[in-house]
């Protein structure tokens, strides 16, 4: 599988919380993973309301899940999941500049450069001229990044594994291609 798609599906599943609102009696809401995480409550009941079938409330509440998951197995490295997506993004071959970083995980610049300064901070990335415009600056994993990256990538893998086990590996791929077809 591309590095491309790695990222694009860790996003996907872990991400999903910051793009997807439901509405409820006509007001939006973000879901919060704490919630999703420390509620006793069994959620089944929620298979027969309304909300069951709509595909925001879905996406958010599988990406609440998977983002509780990830950051507490990721707190093992040092980091959270969007410091994850901007470095498996900086070790890849895209060699994104931080506006396109910005666009390829869908935050505001702002946040994008203060992930970048914190990686920076701990020689996990570096910034370089890109070639193809000396105003910006391409983000590049260094050695440490890319070795850190690769230990990550393994938790993400796992928490996946945990947060989709109920999904056999042909679901996982439907799941993956049909997350894929429509935010990329």
């Amino acid at each position: 599988m591309g590095l491309e798609i790695i990222v694009n599906t860790t996003y996907c599943l872990s991400q999903l919380i910051s793009l997807s609102m439901s509405i409820i009696d006509g007001k939006m809401f973000h879901m919060n993973a704490d919630l999703l995480t420390t509620n006793e409550l069994d959620p089944s009941p929620l298979r027969e309301t309304e909300m069951a079938h709509e595909i925001q409330f879905l996406t958010a509440r599988l990406a609440a899940k998977g983002n509780a998951y990830v950051n507490k197995l990721l707190e093992e490295v040092e980091l959270n999941v969007r410091q994850f997506s901007v470095l498996a993004l900086a070790a890849s071959d895209l060699k994104p500049t931080q506006r396109e970083m910005s666009s390829f995980v869908a935050l505001d610049p702002s946040q994008i450069v203060a992930l970048v300064d914190t990686l920076e901070e701990r020689n996990l990335v570096k910034r370089e001229t890109d070639p193809r415009d000396r105003r910006s600056k391409n983000i590049v994993a260094t050695p440490e990044g890319e070795e850190l990256y690769r230990q990550a990538r393994k938790i993400t893998i796992a928490a996946e594994d945990h947060v989709l086990g109920n999904l056999t590996p042909s679901e996982r791929d439907q799941l993956r291609e049909l997350l894929t077809k429509v935010t990329l």
